[in-house]
Order: C-alpha cells, then sequence, then structure tokens
C-alpha cells in the first residue's frame, strides 16, 4: 500500500513513560467524535512513516520525539472509507513536556486499564494485543 489511491497510511506513537501510556481523545468536532487514539497521523506525500511520526508528534503534542522500532502494523477498513495501513511505533524518548495541541484532552494511562476507553475502530486490535503483553514490553 503506497498511500495513493489504493488507501491511507497512518502512524501512530506509543509513547510510555513510567508504565503509563500516553493517549489523546479526539475534538467533539471532529470524525470520529471523542474516540480515543495513540498520538500520529497521515503521512504526507514524500514523508517516511517515521517521519511522518516525528512531524505529527511535534504538531500534536510540541514534543521532539525519537521514534524507535516498529511495533506492528496492519489494514484496517472503515465502512465508508478505504483501506488504511496502520503502523504502530515506539516512541523512545522525546524532548519537552507534552502539550495537548489537537486533542479533547490528553491522558496519561495504565497500559492495562487501555481496553476501558472508547477507542478508534482500527486500534481495537491493537489495543486487544498490546495490553494482553502479545508485543512484550516494548
Amino acid at each position: 500500500m503506497s498511500g495513493d489511491s489504493t488507501g491511507v497510511i497512518v502512524v501512530a506513537g506509543v509513547i510510555e513513560t513510567d508504565g503509563l501510556v500516553l493517549i489523546g481523545q479526539r475534538k467533539k468536532s471532529s470524525r470520529h467524535a471523542l474516540k480515543w487514539e495513540f498520538p500520529g497521523g497521515k503521512l504526507e506525500p514524500g514523508e517516511t512513516p517515521r517521519a511522518a511520526l516525528k512531524r505529527e508528534l511535534a504538531e500534536e503534542l510540541r514534543i521532539d520525539a525519537v521514534i524507535g522500532r516498529e511495533i506492528v502494523r496492519y489494514e484496517y477498513s472503515y465502512s465508508r472509507g478505504k483501506a488504511i495501513l496502520l503502523i504502530f511505533y515506539k516512541v523512545l524518548r522525546y524532548d519537552g513536556t507534552p502539550i495537548n495541541m489537537v486533542f479533547h484532552q490528553i491522558r496519561w494511562e495504565a497500559r492495562d486499564k487501555l481496553g476501558e476507553y472508547d477507542f478508534l475502530d482500527g486500534d481495537i486490535d491493537f489495543i486487544r494485543r498490546f495490553t494482553r503483553g502479545e508485543f512484550h514490553r516494548i
């Protein structure tokens, strides 16, 4: 999948600090209003996935992130849209303090509590696998 007419590539960052994971809730006025997600977004033309995530984290949270290894990737199709390729990355570290620039709210949450949140449908498979420890401690 290249991000052209066949679909969109979306990157997401898993930021863990002191056993807590950073998640964001979409604004009421946005598509998929008030759903929870991991920070990140769509690739722009000519961007690599890691570069896109670094840019998105700077825009959304005002942090300068060091992007680590890819955790997992998979395709997901929403009912009225093209297939998207979701790529999740571990964020190794970052400079700055996360500041909410685009979300309704951001929250640090324990990994085992993530299943209690109303995440985007495309993220649900990742949440199940992540909270079960399928990816080990990343």
